[in-house]
């Protein structure tokens, strides 16, 4: 994948600052988002996570200026996106995903072309600019196809090649990969990674956990529409209180497996245990908030113990006893279910 506006000095920054008030009734209002701040560079990915109903997705529709804060600013490269949404939204693109917004019986060039007028690109500009996203997001020989015709995933492709109609400083990608099967999902992270080493920076929302981690230069989880941790991968493993686990398969049933709880104590959190083919998965959570090399040795240490405990009940050492450092997924839910307390 090319990159893509890199020959523009872009110097992009996002801020938003305190976040919208909904209210689903006058009597009953509810706080959607609530005192967050979000600070995005030039060819940045920040990573948006929470459970459902977090925040997520409004706080992107206030972003692009689809949700008006009703405290607060929203900032796009110094532009004040509340007070003058027009002008911040030429310096923006939103893609909130799904098999809406194009109109179906005509082709993608010919929806391209409409969504460049309303996006403000000179009438002079129009057929090279659409030809220019085509060719981002491997449109270019489906082009003058239906857009009705189209899979899933290219209909993914044609919300991001609507977004980079105005070669935008911002992009806010909301759940990009939704739906999507693994091929066409590794094609759009490939297509994320490209356009942020062109210098568009980016706000990622996704459920999918894995994608966070490999796309992200910086994560952000809210819960209940405020910020409850932010940082790298390892940041995020030390707020959730699980930055190692130890994960082994044994033939010892659960009652047994149980006991692990009491030999290893307030050193691990909840242990998961799992059938598959009459014997068990055990993941071991440890309470460790450091990752750096002596917290390294410490768990291995911890992991030794259930070695003995293997011994004790007449199991060998597991075979796939492994120790290593805790994913995001493992630290986000950690983080967000409390496991950790």
């Amino acid at each position: 994948m090319r990159r893509v506006f890199d020959d523009q000095n872009r110097s992009a920054k996002f801020r938003l600052k305190r976040g919208l008030t909904q209210s689903q009734n006058r009597s009953a209002p509810r706080v959607a988002v609530d005192d967050v701040t979000v600070l995005i560079n030039q060819g940045e990915i920040v990573g948006l996570l929470g459970p459902n109903g977090a925040g997520k997705t409004t706080t992107v529709r206030m972003c692009g200026t689809l949700l008006a804060p009703t405290a607060g600013t929203v900032l796009v490269d110094g532009i004040d996106a509340v007070q003058n949404p027009r002008a911040a939204r030429r310096l923006t693109g939103v893609v909130m995903g799904g098999n809406k917004g194009f109109y179906t019986k005509a082709s993608a060039r010919r929806n391209l072309l409409f969504f460049a007028d309303v996006a403000g690109v000179p009438s002079r500009e129009r057929r090279t600019r659409v030809a220019e996203v085509l060719d981002i997001v491997q449109l270019t020989d489906r082009a003058d196809d239906k857009v009705r015709e189209f899979s899933t995933g290219m209909w993914q492709r044609l919300h991001i090649a609507r977004a980079l109609l105005n070669r935008p400083k911002l992009l806010l990608l909301d759940e990009p990969t939704n739906g999507l099967d693994p091929q066409i999902a590794a094609e759009t992270r490939a297509l994320i990674r490209s356009l942020a080493d062109g210098g568009v920076g980016i706000l990622l929302t996704s459920h999918y956990l894995a994608e966070v981690e490999q796309l992200a230069d910086k994560i952000q989880v809210i819960a209940h529409g405020r910020e409850i941790a932010s940082g790298s991968c390892a940041d995020i493993a030390a707020a959730s209180g699980v930055a190692w686990v130890t994960t082994f398969t044994t033939g010892l049933n659960p009652e047994v497996t149980s006991s692990l709880t009491e030999t290893l104590g307030d050193l691990a959190g909840p242990l998961e245990v799992s059938e598959q083919a009459g014997r068990y998965q055990v993941r071991v959570p440890w309470r460790l908030l450091r990752t750096d090399r002596a917290a390294n040795e410490a768990v291995l240490q911890h992991a030794r113990l259930i070695e003995q405990w293997c011994a004790a009940h007449g199991s060998p050492t597991p075979l796939d006893l492994v120790t290593r450092p805790a994913t995001l997924e493992e630290s986000y839910l950690a983080l967000v279910n409390g496991t950790a307390d």
